[in-house]
């Protein structure tokens, strides 16, 4: 009875589209996320002089927000995924999971 349910999912074409759009997502976000932390810590590694320079007069630096920017990009990317997950791949999930209990 489960191989059966179970080829019933596979062979359904939302299957497919869902499985399609969310593992294309996901290594785009995974791709933006590794540029942007990645291209923080080469600027830590590399250029440490344009991080170390004072904004303003007090004690912070450039390298600060641009930090807290690699940690709000994080959040936000989570943000844009659940919400298209909510929106998109819920409705998919819902389609296949009818479509398997026929």
């Amino acid at each position: 009875m489960e191989d059966d349910v179970v080829q019933r999912i596979v062979s359904n074409p939302k299957y497919q589209e869902l499985k399609t759009r969310r593992s294309s997502l996901g290594w785009w976000l995974t791709l933006a996320m590794m540029v942007v932390y990645y291209g923080f810590i080469l600027l830590v590694a590399f250029n440490k002089p344009f991080l170390s320079q004072k904004l303003g007069a007090g004690v912070m630096t450039i390298g600060i927000p641009i930090g807290f920017g690699v940690i709000v990009f994080t959040i936000v990317i989570t943000a844009f995924y659940v919400r298209r997950a909510n929106r998109e791949f819920d409705d998919l999930t819902d389609a296949v999971v009818k479509g398997a209990l026929k």
